[in-house]
Order: structure tokens, then C-alpha cells, then sequence
């Protein structure tokens, strides 16, 4: 047997077990790396989609939390992960579409190392201010925060963080200025509008019990519709057209993952949002709704986003070392 028909043979053999080993998919426990630790709204997404999918695909789905570097941590684990269905990330949407543009070096390109599976889940971000501030709806949080000096003191998670990047795309859409007060996180920056440390904050709907005990006052949501916690709150973009920030959560699998798992993925991930229980369980999960989309919506949708918060980065002049 000459060394150029061993190696031909050799090519098929791989490629026969390669398709075998999709068309078996799963064969064997799943893992699901998450990038916060265990108990936020993305953990609880990601343990709600994971148990259905263990009873559709018939095999565990294993979460491991890994924390840290805004996502790039956990990232980048799943990024240099063997490309077999095996190791899947779910990912939110600033990984993808604000820290390649945040970050001056990052350990992986998440455009290029990750390949989109399906969406998850989505919410809405609510401007709530403290209650002392002398203003009951968003019009009159805009007129005020246009003649006051020096600026109103804003609440964000972090430099960089959506709560940041959305508050200035209204600052810049509405010509106002406030100044911004980063904290380590979402619930030290509700804390401190609470108590009035600062006096406006974006947040997504985990601060509804906050909102509904009169601990802060919720004015309008960043969505394309009304909030169906919130019903009566108006959208920003009624004011201001065009105006939108919706969160994401989506699955996501290392580059050169072969299209059968791909696809054996997506349809369980459709099956499992049409789910009424999962839908209840992602609600429940800080006001999570069920996010269906195509393969194509996926990627218009994160192309999308990468290009909103790259824009705003840029202006405001952002970098994370």
C-alpha cells in the first residue's frame, strides 16, 4: 500500500467517524459553561433551558459556572473547547457584541472561535430613579435632568457595562448630562440609588420588588414593546424612535462544531422554548421571556449589537486593561 493511499484511507476513516460520531450525538453527558456564578438570572436560565434539554437529547446537561472578565473567562474556555457538541457556552449578549470593543486584548475572538446555536432568552433593562427625586413620569426626569447643575449622579455595574452604554446612548439622544458612578456589579448599584447615593440607575426587572415596595420609581423600559411586568411604563423609543436595548441570552458552541450537532441543537432549543413550563421558569428568573429565532436572525442580531455598542464605545472612549 503505497504512503498516498494510507493517508486517503486514513482521511476517510476520520471523516466515517466524524459522521457517525454526529449522527450519534449526544452520546454522553453535555456540559453548559456559564459566565456568572451560580444564583444570577443567566445561571437560572441556563439551568432551566439544561434541564429540558437533558429530557430532550436523553443525556445530562452539566452546568459549570466560570465566572470572571466579564464573560472571557468562560469564553474563552468553551472557544478552545474540541468542536463536538460537548462543551456549549451560554452566552450573554456583551461577550459577543461590547467586550471585543471594551477590552484592549482579549484571549479569544468571540465573532470568529464561537459559532451562534440559538437564543434563549431576552429582557428589558427599566430607568428607575429614587423616589425623592421630584419627578413622576420620564418626560419630567428628562426636563429636569436638562436644567439641573451640576449633573444628576447615575448608577451603573460597571464601566462598560450595559447599564453604562445605555445610559449614555440616552444621554445622547435626549442632550442631557449626568454623571456616572460605576459599582462592582448591578445590586451595589441598586443599593445606592435606594438610598440615594445616586438617584437614577438602569436595571433589568430584577429590581421589580425594589419598584413595587416604592423604594424606587420605574419610568420607562428600554424594549421595542411595553413590559409585561410593567405594562404601564412607556418605552423610551415612544420618545425617542429608534431608541432600543434588549438583553440576550444565547447558546453558543466552539468554532468547527460539524452542522448535524449544530442543528440536532437548535431544533431540541425550539422544542424546549415552546416549552409552557420553561417559559414560566424563565419569568420567573427575573422577567426572562422565551427568545426564539433563525440561525439568520441570530447573526443579523449580533451583528447588530456589535455595531450599536462598538459606535458608543468609541465616543465615550472606553477601555478595559
Amino acid at each position: 500500500m503505497t504512503a498516498k493511499l494510507a493517508r486517503a484511507l486514513a482521511t476517510c476513516l476520520l471523516a466515517l467517524i466524524a459522521t457517525t460520531a454526529s449522527a450519534q450525538y449526544p452520546s454522553r453527558p453535555i456540559k453548559l459553561v456559564v459566565p456568572i456564578p451560580a444564583g444570577g438570572a443567566p445561571d437560572i436560565a441556563a439551568r432551566v433551558i439544561g434541564l429540558k434539554l437533558s429530557e430532550l437529547l436523553g443525556q445530562p446537561v452539566v452546568i459549570d459556572n466560570h465566572a470572571g472578565s466579564n464573560g472571557n473567562i468562560a469564553g474563552d474556555m468553551v472557544a478552545k473547547s474540541a468542536p463536538d457538541g460537548y462543551t456549549l457556552l451560554l452566552g450573554q449578549d456583551s461577550l459577543m457584541a461590547i467586550n471585543p470593543h471594551l477590552y484592549a486584548k482579549m484571549p479569544f475572538d468571540p465573532l470568529k472561535d464561537l459559532v451562534p446555536v440559538a437564543t434563549i432568552a431576552a429582557n428589558q433593562f427599566v430607568l428607575a430613579v429614587n423616589p425623592a427625586l421630584p419627578v413622576r413620569n420620564f418626560q419630567e426626569f428628562i426636563e429636569y435632568a436638562r436644567r439641573t447643575a451640576p449633573p444628576l449622579p447615575y448608577a451603573s455595574g460597571g464601566n462598560g457595562s450595559q447599564h453604562h452604554l445605555s445610559m449614555e446612548i440616552l444621554k445622547q439622544r435626549a442632550g442631557i448630562d449626568l454623571l456616572h458612578v460605576p459599582f462592582k456589579g448591578g445590586t451595589p448599584a441598586t443599593m445606592a440609588t435606594v438610598a440615594g447615593d445616586t438617584v437614577a440607575m438602569f436595571s433589568g426587572t430584577s429590581t421589580a420588588p425594589q419598584i413595587k415596595a416604592g423604594k424606587l420609581r420605574a419610568l420607562a423600559v428600554t424594549g421595542t414593546r411595553r413590559s409585561a411586568e410593567f405594562p404601564e411604563l412607556p418605552t423610551i423609543g415612544e420618545f425617542y424612535p429608534g431608541y432600543e436595548v434588549t438583553i440576550w441570552l444565547a447558546l453558543f458552541a466552539p468554532a468547527g462544531t460539524p452542522e448535524p450537532v449544530l442543528s440536532r441543537l437548535r431544533t431540541a432549543v425550539g422544542k424546549a422554548l415552546a416549552a409552557p413550563e420553561v417559559k414560566e421558569r424563565l419569568n420567573a428568573a427575573g422577567g426572562l421571556e422565551p427568545f426564539a429565532s433563525t440561525p439568520e436572525e441570530f447573526a443579523a442580531l449580533i451583528r447588530r449589537d456589535y455595531d450599536k455598542y462598538g459606535k458608543i464605545v468609541k465616543e465615550i472612549g472606553i477601555k478595559v486593561d
